[in-house]
Parts: structure tokens; sequence; C-alpha cells
């Protein structure tokens, strides 16, 4: 990693550090106004939540730190907790066994290793085509026809959007750009994260303080005027962080404007999913913020968008 490189991470985390502080501080301030014994419940589920973005944050930039090797083992961590949560919700039966262990054990981390070394003939249609043919082959000679499709299915939706579509997050590092470093794929990673989940954070703000048209009524809380705010948001916000990657100021207003409204299509999805199974979150692991389908959903569905868009558009 050259020094610039790593400078400019350092400039991301101490931003990003100043923006939780503030918010840390504007809880504590919330809290001392209630007093002791009186606690409100949503100023300590605030509270809960910017302690645990302080964790992630902290995990994300340490990740970057490391370069390609520490990118790629984070998500391939989080591809594996976010299949575990999918999975668990599933409907499975003893056949599936050991298809489930190929999906952990083998399609994912081969999948990374794909992405790690740079294959990108390889890694783009491993899990859609490969796995998608090998795993109910597997299944089927187990000889348990009941609910096979359902089952089948449900894995396939699993491994898609945990996995394949996660994993195009550390492959931008295998994109090449003109007058750009390689190592500068590790910022082009840090943006993509920003905007998407800028996007959201003002998403919900703004629907809630704004919002009166629901996009789907009885699904989602989100609204046509936040989900709309959302997006112009992380184009603003793509636009001031543009000198972290390949794309002029109106390119990078652009791609954070695809990428945000591609995330929030995905939240969609995933809230249909959850009321189909009838949960709140796909886990408790992170406190206040659910598990990491919850945190990630967004950037799953906005990652392989992103990174064709950026491959087609603006790679050498």
């Amino acid at each position: 990693m050259t020094d610039t490189t790593y400078q400019h991470i350092l400039i991301l985390f101490l931003g990003v550090c100043g923006l939780l502080l503030a918010l840390t501080l504007f809880g504590a301030a919330l809290r001392a106004r209630y007093g002791r014994g009186q606690d409100n419940p949503v100023i300590e589920t605030y509270m809960t939540r910017v302690h645990s973005w302080w964790t992630m944050v902290l995990l994300f930039v340490l990740a970057l730190m490391l370069g390609r090797v520490g990118v790629v083992l984070l998500f391939a961590f989080a591809s594996f907790s976010a299949l575990r949560e999918f999975l668990t919700l599933t409907y499975k039966r003893q056949a599936d066994h050991i298809a489930l262990a190929l999906a952990f054990f083998a399609v994912l981390p081969l999948q990374y290793l794909f992405v790690g070394l740079g294959w990108q003939a390889v890694y783009t249609v491993f899990i859609p085509v490969y796995a998608f043919l090998l795993l109910p082959v597997v299944s089927a000679l187990r000889g348990d026809a009941s609910g096979f499709l359902v089952r089948v299915a449900e894995t396939q939706w699993g491994l898609m959007i945990t996995v394949f579509c996660a994993s195009h997050v550390p492959a931008l590092l295998n994109l090449g750009f003109p007058d750009y470093p390689a190592d500068r794929g590790l910022l082009l990673i840090a943006f993509l994260v920003m905007v998407v989940q800028f996007g959201d954070l003002l998403d919900f703000y703004f629907g809630r303080r704004l919002g009166r048209t629901r996009i789907v009524p009885g699904l989602s809380p989100k609204t046509w005027e936040g989900a709309s705010l959302g997006v112009a948001s992380a184009a603003l916000i793509g636009g001031a962080l543009a000198w972290l990657t390949p794309f002029p100021v109106w390119g990078a207003m652009a791609m954070a404007a695809v990428a945000s409204a591609t995330g929030q299509a995905g939240n969609l999805v995933i809230a249909a999913i959850k009321r189909d199974r009838g949960v709140r979150d796909w886990s408790h692991l992170i406190p206040g913020q659910g598990g990491f389908v919850d945190q990630m959903d967004s950037v799953m569905f906005a990652a392989p968008v992103f990174y064709h868009l950026t491959a087609l558009a603006w790679a050498s």
C-alpha cells in the first residue's frame, strides 16, 4: 500500500470517528436530560447502535489497513455469518446436510479464494452456474423429494445474496483504471460502503420526518419521499467523496445514486423475506442492529451492480 493511500484511509477513519464522537456526545446529552433512573428506551437503543457502529468502523478500517487479504477475509467472515442467518430461517431436511456443508465449507471459501486471486472469469460464474448445478444434484442423490424445489431454491438464494453478491465488494480490487493505482481500490470499497450506508441512514431520517407515501404499504415503512431524498443525499456525498474514486465528480454522484437506489431496493426484498418468515431481525448478533443480513442487505444488492457498471464504464 502506498503512503498516499494509507494517509487517505487515515483521513477517512478520523473523519468517521469525529462523526461518531459527535453522535456519542449527542446521545450522552440526551441521557443527561432524563437523569439517573429515568432511561428512555429510544435513547438507549440509539446509544446501543452508536456503540455498535464504533466496533464495525474499527473492524472495517483495520481490514482496509491490512489491504487485499484483510478485506477479503472480512467479507468472507461476514458472508459466512450472513449465510448462517439466512439458512437458519429456511426449510431443510436431513438430505440437505451434505449440500449445506459444501455451501459453507467449499463454495463460500472457494468464491473468496477466486476473488483474492483475481480470477474474474471464475468468480463471476462459479456460484450462479457451477454451484447452482452441483448442490441440487447432491441433495437429489439423497432420495428425499419432500419440498425439494423450495429447499434447493432457498439454498441457492442464500448463496447468491450473502456470498456471490457480497463478494463483489472485495472484487472491486481486481479492476484497473487509468491513472488510478491498484491499491486505491481499497478507497473505492470505502466509497461504496459509505454512500450506501449514509443513503440508508438519510432515507430513514427523511422518511420519518417528511415521508407521507409508503412505497409498499404493509411491508416496510420506507416512503417515496425518504427514498428519493436518501438517493439524492447519497449522490451529494458521492460527489464530495469523488477524490476516493477513479470517477469525475459527476460520475461519482451518478454511481453513488445508483448504488443507493439499488441498495434500497434490496432492503425492500429483505424486508419481504423477513415478513414472510415472521421475524423482525435476522439475528441479535450485533447489539441494536440485528444481524449481518440486516446490516449488509443494501450493500449486498448494490455491490454487483456497482461492480459491473464500474467495470463497463470506467475500468481500463
